[in-house]
């Protein structure tokens, strides 16, 4: 992989070859609803992105904030992508404080009663409807 021959690249290009979203279709999508930010400031797809510039990405639950490294318009491998950029201190202990919540919050449906109505009771439900609409007439 060579790095860009300029010194300048597509945002969400970079967020695509940096193997931060899956497609560049949904780095422009997330960039478009105002999820990445750019030196602290809203940023459009098509910005230029430089090396040194930080990079602000809301995430669920948390942002995380990386340091751009290295320009480069292909998308490679997990270890060369991961070469592109660095993350913050407190961006990394934000995950991990994020990471651990979802660990310990109870799971949803544990709160539940009951299962999923058998056969026999939506017949029962079936039944009660027919006639609670009959008794109305």
């Amino acid at each position: 992989m060579q790095p860009a021959m300029n010194n300048a690249l597509r945002l969400d290009k970079w967020l695509w070859a940096a193997r931060l979203y899956k497609t560049r279709t949904l780095a422009a999508h997330a960039v478009a609803l105002g999820r990445v930010a750019v030196n602290g400031q809203a940023a459009k797809a098509s910005r230029e992105l430089h090396v040194g510039d930080r990079i602000g990405i809301q995430q669920a639950g948390y942002r995380q904030e990386i340091d751009v490294l290295l320009l480069i318009a292909q998308r490679g491998g997990a270890t060369l992508a991961r070469t592109m950029y660095a993350e913050t201190a407190e961006s990394v202990a934000a995950r991990e404080a994020a990471l651990q919540r979802r660990r310990l919050a109870p799971e949803p449906a544990a709160g539940l009663e009951q299962g999923r109505p058998t056969k026999r009771d939506r017949r029962e439900l079936a039944a009660w409807q027919r006639w609670s609409a009959q008794a109305d007439d």
